[in-house]
């Protein structure tokens, strides 16, 4: 017995007719009565009475019938489902994203949803660093971070490129200026990550206060930014930070730098990845990143 058998008999059982049910099947009449007495050899049970006027299920029939709907009922569920988890909508993605705000993250993951509402997400915080060797270890499938990063086990795309501005109190000296020079930072308290939790943004930062004449004087060290901005809004002193965090700590005064230079955000994945819901998720991210 193949499935064609159980296609044929819902087909005779809803038509009570072989001929109009072989014009249904796309078969002549001769082969799909064979078929049926096949079957019903197979099964050792008689599925329908016929005669010259009139085809009729049997009680065994219609008892056989209900079960072959609920087997294609099944396949067909089972063929849904195998094109859903082969084109991206159905399945498990596992996203991590530095403490910042990523509008190209949010925008990324509703319009999953709406398209993929089968896809179930796991979200977790973990900084640059953390993330590459979540990556690494195949613990996560994607991850939205800070560039520069040097891995070569990792495909890295640019998403977001925005410039340095700096987080101070907010009875600061200095968040009287609307926008400040670099150098006017060379004798504050600084707040700056750990270069363990993001290489690249660190070394750019403290690159850049070299090349203007002076080292951070970094008093406190931390390994996110919230608690960057934290330590800013009890006082503790100054942290870079980049504009899109600025709604969420309306306690904080943020400044631009004149000249500054921009920090750039990625995401970033296995180069041996075989996920088809992560193909399906990077092809929503560079459309709402507007890549192409």
């Amino acid at each position: 017995m193949d499935l064609r058998h159980l296609r044929y008999l819902v087909a005779v059982a809803e038509e009570l007719h072989f001929g109009r049910a072989a014009i249904r099947l796309n078969i002549s009449q001769p082969p799909l009565s064979q078929q049926i007495r096949q079957l019903e050899k197979e099964l050792g049970v008689e599925l329908f009475q016929r005669n010259k006027r009139e085809v009729r299920l049997t009680d065994a029939g219609k008892r056989v019938v209900d079960e072959a709907y609920r087997v294609l009922g099944q396949i067909d569920h089972f063929t849904k489902v195998a094109a859903q988890a082969g084109g991206g909508e159905i399945g498990h993605l596992s996203v991590a994203t530095t403490g910042g705000v990523s509008g190209t993250l949010i925008r990324s993951l509703k319009l999953l949803a709406k398209q993929s509402p089968g896809v179930r997400i796991e979200l977790q915080y973990m900084n640059t660093g953390m993330q590459v060797e979540a990556l690494r270890e195949g613990r996560i499938a994607v991850g939205f971070l800070n560039l520069p990063v040097n891995e070569p086990s990792l495909a890295l795309e640019l998403i977001q490129s925005e410039p340095l501005w700096v987080a101070l109190p907010r009875n600061h000296p200095l968040a009287r200026y609307e926008r400040l020079s670099l150098n006017s930072l060379a004798n504050q308290r600084m707040i700056l990550f750990a270069r363990r939790v993001t290489p690249g943004v660190h070394d750019t930062i403290t690159s850049m206060c070299r090349n203007e004449g002076f080292d951070i004087n970094a008093t406190h060290e931390v390994d996110s930014l919230v608690g960057a901005l934290t330590l800013v809004s009890a006082g503790l002193g100054v942290a870079f930070c980049t504009p899109s965090v600025r709604k969420l700590w309306p306690e904080i005064s943020f400044r631009p730098l004149r000249n500054a230079t921009r920090i750039e955000q990625g995401v970033a994945y296995r180069r041996d990845t075989e996920s088809p819901v992560l193909r399906s998720f990077l092809h929503i991210v560079r459309q709402t990143a507007g890549k192409p």
